[in-house]
């Protein structure tokens, strides 16, 4: 490729993670000042601080509150723009140390699901590629099955058979490998589910695709036709979703981290929205857009250099 050409696709995926950035600034920020409450009144301890009049107008004028909206939307594009997220509402401490101790669990959650999801949607796309009409439709069905399950609804269920039926693993999570086991199946399953739907559906086309015939003709085993053929083709796709996935895995972290009493994002995000601690939320929301941005990116690499056709193999595979 040009080196002109690749300056120029990188200048305009710079380009657009701005505008993302800038936009999930923009949306969050006002939708934030439609829930109903008072931001100073979080700054003063909450609804229940009892705060009178004249201390609600004087953090008001202090924080720039009583501004109209607009002034104070520019006025926090000012504090983005110069690197600074602002101090938290609520807890009166900056917003990017409160993020930098919260982010880690978040990630470490999400990261562990894609990985499992992974394993769960590559097993059955093999197994029900392999297992004729029947074991097609019947993982046909588990994938619809996984794919619609509530998180709240499947971490209840999870805790109920697991933490209190058999007693194997703690229905909280704590600092054991154990305590972050349910999480991780929580939030992997549904997204199993439809990854294994969309490699199952390409697999089946690869298999019939002329290089798998030919394959075939040479005498490759059916096995070594789905591992080394059909599943490179099928698993692009899914590559190619795996950036929004980890942006959909994060937002389910709000319910699976509220769930389970785990420490990260999601809980944060969630009191943050309770409070109206506007600096919290657009901080928190803009972190997960940059997340989500940069494993756009990176699934895009990945998925140029797991594609048969960008490899300089001197052949179709």
């Amino acid at each position: 490729m040009p080196r002109s050409r690749v300056l120029r696709r990188v200048a305009l995926r710079l380009a657009g993670a701005v505008f993302v950035l800038w936009a999930v600034a923009t949306l969050t920020f006002f939708a934030i000042h439609l829930v109903p409450g008072d931001p100073a009144q979080a700054i003063l301890g909450g609804p229940g601080s009892q705060a009178s009049q004249e201390a609600l107008d004087r953090v008001r004028a202090d924080y720039g509150l009583d501004q109209p909206l607009l002034v104070q939307y520019a006025a926090m594009l000012g504090r983005l723009l110069s690197g600074d997220l602002g101090d938290s509402y609520a807890l009166k401490t900056p917003v990017a140390g409160l993020i930098g101790g919260q982010i880690l669990g978040t990630l470490v959650l999400a990261l562990l699901a894609l990985v499992v999801a992974w394993v769960l949607a590559v097993a059955l796309a093999l197994w029900s590629t392999s297992a004729g009409r029947a074991g097609r439709a019947i993982a046909g069905g588990l994938e619809l099955t996984a794919a619609a399950l509530p998180h709240f609804w499947l971490a209840t269920v999870l805790i109920a058979v697991f933490s209190t039926a058999l007693g194997w693993l703690p229905p909280v999570s704590n600092d054991a490998a154990s305590g972050l086991v349910l999480p991780v199946v929580t939030l992997a399953v549904p997204l199993a589910g439809f990854l294994a739907q969309l490699m199952r559906e390409q697999m089946l086309q690869a298999l019939e695709e002329p290089f798998a015939v030919s394959a075939a003709a040479r005498g490759e085993t059916a096995a070594g036709l789905r591992f080394r053929h059909a599943l490179r083709h099928a698993a692009l796709p899914a590559i190619n979703l795996s950036g929004w996935a980890v942006g959909y895995l994060i937002s389910g972290a709000v319910v699976v981290e509220t769930v389970f009493a785990r420490p990260g994002l999601g809980r944060t995000l969630l009191r943050a929205t309770e409070l109206r601690d506007v600096p919290v939320v657009v901080g928190v929301v803009l972190v997960v857009a940059l997340v989500y941005v940069l494993m756009t990116i990176a699934t895009d690499v990945v998925s140029r250099l797991a594609d048969p056709r960008t490899t300089h193999s001197g052949g179709a595979t």
